[in-house]
């Protein structure tokens, strides 16, 4: 402890709030709940539990409404994605869908010149197959008219419908029929 006659020791000291300082800080804005001198202990603390009954039950309401709002969001922002995924695919097929006679024309010159344009059709499919291009491979298998038409029809020994010869080349794209083969099919 310090010395009486040290007076500078005394005033440097923490001091404690007094009670009106403690109350003035705890007391948020807004009303207080009227003390009526008829008012028992057990009547105001009823009063203050159904007070924060009703805040809690706000407290709640709005924690449900921001919990859909975050779940709303979740939904659209995931379906908004899946939007922009399937347009992008769209937008791919369609690219996709205009080079077809592009390498029609190619392979119809591969026919006829396969050494200088051979080395051409090969890099065009190569780098179209890294995107989602399939060519169907048809010949020999039984005929599918989901990936296939038939033009032309070469009577056989009569057993299962086959494809006999590919007149033009199918594509798929990421594992959907882009356009189907031209073929000529035995049974």
């Amino acid at each position: 402890m310090s010395d009486p006659g040290d007076r500078d020791a005394i005033a440097t000291e923490p001091t404690e709030p007094d009670e009106a300082e403690v109350l003035d800080d705890s007391v948020e804005d807004g009303p207080l709940p009227a003390v009526d001198g008829d008012e028992t202990e057990e009547e105001l603390a009823t009063h203050v539990v159904d007070e924060i009954r009703e805040l809690a039950s706000e407290r709640d309401s709005y924690k449900d409404i921001a919990q859909r709002l975050q779940a709303d969001f979740e939904n659209y922002r995931k379906r908004v994605a899946a939007q922009i995924h399937d347009e992008a695919d769209r937008a791919a097929s369609r690219m996709a869908s205009a080079m077809l006679p592009v390498l029609d024309a190619a392979e119809a010159a591969y026919v006829r010149h396969p050494e200088e344009i051979g080395p051409l059709l090969n890099v065009m499919l190569v780098e179209l197959r890294k995107h989602g291009l399939e060519t169907l491979d048809l010949d020999g298998k039984p005929f599918d008219p989901v990936v296939a038409e038939a033009v032309a029809h070469e009577p056989g020994g009569g057993g299962e419908v086959v494809v006999a010869e590919v007149l033009r080349s199918g594509y798929r794209w990421n594992g959907r029929t882009l356009r189907p083969a031209m073929v000529r099919t035995r049974d």
